[in-house]
Formats: C-alpha cells, structure tokens, sequence
C-alpha cells in the first residue's frame, strides 16, 4: 500500500454516469478516496449512506469525495441511485488504480474472488501528496472516520 508523504498515483476512470473522471483535475483540491470491495453489499452500503450522508462535513473541510470499486459503471450508477449516494463513484473496473494503490486482494476473503478491491481510505492534499492512509483489516471493517476527519480539519 502507498504511504503517508508519497505522491498519489494518477489515474483516469469513469464514474457511474459514463464520464471519465482525471485526477489531474482535482489539484488544488483535497481528496478523501474510498476504496470499496463491492457495491450491494451490506458494509459498503452502509459506509457509503454515512458518508453520503455527512458530506457537508467533507465538504466544510474543502474536500471532495470520491468512492473507488471494480464493479462497473453500470453497477455503480444503479448502486447510486438506490441508494441516494450524492458522491462521484468511479469503476476501476481493470483493477489498475487499486493495484497502483496497493489496495487489491489476491484473493478476497468471502466466495474466493479474485481482483477486489480492499476497503480503504486515503486522504490526497492540493498538491497531490498522500495525507492519511488506512487499510482495513478485513472486508468489514470500516475506516476510522473521526481520524479522517481530524486530519482533514488540518488540510
């Protein structure tokens, strides 16, 4: 997994309503990236809703939100809507940011899939540099949300 202090990877997705999404063109914002395994399951709704949920919070903070799967786009745009998610969702489909990252399972922990993403979290600065990063132990676990925001409250 990428550290506190190294440069975030670049990368270019495609968010749930079929736009591709450049990171390059958040410099000068912060970011909180949420890395999840898969949309509809019951711990990434539920994470997910919270954030929705509290993204004025983020938002305060000068930060935008931005959730990461491998599941499609097509998934992804009906996962939001369900669900009223009012963050971009981005499809790493192929698994390259995920792998850039150091976020991908070899082989996930339920149904012996290969090539799902880890829940994780990282926080980027304006200028491009990891400012927090969280791998969760287990596909249940959740970030440590009152640390992002702390540091967030710091940026």
């Amino acid at each position: 997994m990428i550290s506190v202090g190294q440069n975030a990877p670049s990368f270019k997705l495609f968010d749930s309503d079929k736009n591709k999404v450049d990171s390059a063109g958040f410099k000068g914002t912060n970011l909180l990236i949420l890395f999840f395994p898969l949309a509809f399951s019951s711990v990434c709704t539920a994470e997910l809703c919270s954030v929705s949920d509290n993204l004025k919070t983020y938002n305060n903070a000068n930060a935008t939100v931005l959730g990461i799967s491998i599941d499609s786009l097509f998934v992804l745009n009906q996962f939001k809507k369900m669900q009223n998610i009012n963050f971009t969702l981005l499809s790493d489909f192929n698994k390259t940011v995920a792998k850039d990252f150091g976020v991908l399972y070899d082989t996930f922990p339920a149904f012996d899939m290969v090539g799902v993403s880890k829940r994780a979290a990282f926080i980027i600065d304006k200028e491009g540099i990891i400012q927090y990063a969280e791998e969760c132990a287990s596909p249940g676990e959740l970030p440590d949300f009152e640390s992002i925001q702390q540091k967030l409250s710091f940026l």
